[in-house]
């Protein structure tokens, strides 16, 4: 039995496991300790001293999230010494802090404005030395500008769990700051563009990089077919950037918002993704009936393609070489689309709205130009598009719910689920199911693939066939299953599914901000994942062969079959080497 240490907090009793830390007995006690540079198991260094509190047996104020409850400890997290040292620390934060609160993109969601305006603090109470930055533009998704930096270090430590470890502290005292090693450009690093680092940020020091304006200028010309397609799960976030509950799946209200902006037409990416199942079934079934390099992995995770690129090279042979769904839609729209309404595709401005800081980079990528232009023009986060919404006086949330557009507006369960760790290989096992037993089969949940956890291994009975199968989330994760490939295999894997994000797309780079002590407290993986499953559970279309828009492709378009020439042209790319670049 584990044993529990008895202690108060405010007055208010509580018992916490042994080894547990003043901040765990206080939220247990219904007590949120201010908090700046702690993220629960990833980042418990003390640094910030925003959670100091006064407690028995202890000399002078310690920091809640690292000091251990003692028996019988009394803790105070709110006396006026407590309240004193914390508005003193917060006006020494501010006086090398770049304080254009107006203009920055992250105010009325900062957490240090936040605590500033509750501590009352005095923005010029501190005056002094202040370095200047110079910002790092020099990446296709990512702006640092340090001179907005309370090194708190959440960037770096989330970095580090994202195995590539590109940033950290350079120089001392004073002098400190973010950046990474010899203070070189972002774009000279191996950044694999996740945009991890935003998403902790508690501050306006590291954002996405802006696009709304491109996206606002080809609006506004008539010369241009605009369109936007939207990935699975957007819909289950958007309604975060409009204080509405985590896991709402506000898809219509999106689809009427996105019309409201101005956009000719309003599509599903999942199409693209029932797409992508199409062409990566044909493509495993090929490589294993052929002898092909096996395990074939997933490549719809622009993140995880560029971790791939820079840490292991000599296994991009195992990438399928499908496009990923943004670039697959992007490449019907611009052939088959514009083919069947007449338009030039030089003329048409297609718009992505991704949870992915890293599709940025990919709408830039070699070999992605089915119709000999860009198969994207912009990728926008979910973040940017909420500002868009919210710049154009759009009330979201009084919005009637409204259908995406036909034909590219249909999806099946299957592609909505593409947005959490594991639903990309549940869709595809449904589909290689029915291939391979050439029935329709009903038992299509594949519960062993679902969940949270950064690595899962599952394996299914296809007409005879065992297919072992692994999935992976998260670039520490995805390291620990490239380091088993790499040594030959052993568990025999036939499919590999990898995502950049931890917990996939719903929880990418580009998704809603949330105070770190959301992020402690709630699973915003599976809450947000969630929505995506009860949608899949609702559909009636379930498997991505079922897809009406797949079909339609395949006999009109696509029509010498899976895999065939034409679709290889449009749908499958290549990849580079970029280890020594």
């Amino acid at each position: 039995m584990e044993e529990m240490i008895n202690c108060k907090v405010n007055g208010i009793a509580v018992s916490v496991p042994k080894g547990a830390t003043i901040l765990e007995a206080a939220r247990k006690a219904g007590v949120e300790v201010p908090t700046l540079c702690y993220m629960k198991k990833i980042n418990e260094i003390g640094a910030c001293r925003i959670c100091v509190v006064e407690a028995t047996g202890a000399r002078g104020l310690v920091t809640a999230c690292v000091y251990p409850v003692s028996e019988g400890m009394e803790i105070q997290t709110n006396t006026e010494k407590v309240r004193k040292a914390r508005k003193t620390t917060l006006e020494l934060m501010l006086s090398t802090h770049e304080k254009k609160c107006l203009s920055c993109v992250r105010s009325t969601n900062c957490e240090l404005q936040k605590l500033c305006n509750e501590y009352g603090v005095d923005e010029d109470a501190f005056d002094g030395f202040k370095p200047h930055y110079e910002l790092d533009t020099s990446t296709a998704h990512l702006v640092r500008d340090n001179n907005k930096c309370i090194l708190c270090r959440r960037c770096v430590a989330v970095c580090r769990e994202q195995y590539v470890s590109v940033i950290g502290a350079n120089d001392r005292g004073i002098d400190t700051s973010i950046g990474t090693p010899f203070k070189v450009a972002l774009s000279e690093v191996p950044c694999i563009s996740c945009g991890q680092c935003i998403a902790v940020c508690p501050t306006g020091a590291l954002t996405e990089r802006d696009d709304t304006d491109k996206v606002w200028a080809a609006l506004a010309d008539p010369t241009k077919h605009v369109v936007v397609h939207t990935a699975p799960s957007v819909r289950a976030t958007l309604g975060e950037c409009f204080d509405m509950p985590i896991g709402t799946n506000v898809e219509g209200k999106m689809v009427a918002a996105l019309r409201r902006l101005g956009f000719e037409k309003v599509f599903d990416t999942d199409f693209a993704a029932d797409l992508t199942i199409i062409e990566e079934a044909n493509e495993l079934v090929e490589r294993v009936k052929n002898g092909g390099v096996l395990p074939m992995i997933t490549s719809c995770s622009p993140g995880w393609v560029k971790f791939c690129e820079y840490m292991y090279p000599e296994l991009l042979p195992h990438l399928s070489t499908c496009k990923s769904p943004q670039q697959m839609a992007g490449a019907v729209i611009k052939t088959y689309y514009a083919n069947k309404m007449g338009w030039d595709p030089k003329d048409i401005f297609c718009v992505s709205i991704m949870p992915c800081t890293a599709k940025k980079f990919e709408v830039g990528r070699e070999d992605e130009n089915a119709a000999g232009v860009p198969d994207v023009d912009v990728s926008l986060t979910t973040r940017e598009l909420g500002r868009m919404i919210r710049r154009a006086g759009i009330q979201f949330t009084a919005l009637p719910d409204e259908d995406f557009d036909n034909p590219l507006g249909e999806d099946t369960g299957a592609a909505v689920i593409f947005g959490a760790t594991g639903g990309v290989m549940e869709a595809a096992l449904r589909t290689a199911a029915d291939w391979l037993t050439g029935k329709d089969n009903t038992d299509i949940e594949y519960k062993a693939l679902r969940g949270t956890e950064s690595i899962k291994e599952a394996s299914a009975n296809l007409g005879g066939l065992e297919v072992k199968v692994a999935v992976a989330s998260g670039g520490n994760a995805a390291h620990e299953i490239m380091e088993k490939i790499k040594a030959g295999n052993p568990d025999g894997w036939t499919f590999v599914e990898i995502m950049g994000c931890p917990g996939g797309c719903v929880n990418g780079g580009g998704q809603p901000h949330q105070p770190q002590y959301v992020r402690d407290t709630v699973d915003l993986k599976a809450v947000r994942a969630k929505a995506l499953y009860d949608q899949d559970a609702a559909s009636t279309l379930r498997k991505s062969h079922e897809s009406p828009v797949v079909k339609t492709l395949y006999s009109e378009w696509y029509t010498d079959g899976f895999g065939g020439h034409k679709a290889h042209h449009d749908l499958h790319t290549s990849y580079v080497n970029r280890k020594n670049k």
